[in-house]
C-alpha cells in the first residue's frame, strides 16, 4: 500500500494504481494519496499483514496433526 502510494506520487508514474488507492482511501480512515498517506498506509499494511499472518499460522496449526 505504501509502495503503491509512493509510485503514484512520482510524476513520471502518476495515476499508477490510482483507482485502487481511492478504494483504500474509502476503506482505511485517515489514509490519503499523499506523502502522509505513505506513513498511514505503511501502518495499515503492517497491521493487516500481522493479522493475516497470525490467522494463517493459527489455521495451519489447527490442521497440522502430527
Amino acid at each position: 500500500m505504501a509502495l503503491m502510494t509512493i509510485i503514484n506520487l512520482i510524476p513520471m508514474f502518476g495515476g499508477y494504481a490510482g483507482e485502487m488507492l481511492l478504494v483504500f482511501a474509502g476503506i482505511y480512515p485517515g489514509y490519503t494519496i499523499s506523502w502522509f498517506g505513505v506513513l498511514i498506509g505503511a501502518i495499515y499494511g503492517f497491521i493487516d499483514a500481522f493479522i493475516g499472518g497470525w490467522l494463517f499460522v493459527w489455521v495451519y496449526n489447527k490442521f497440522d496433526k502430527e
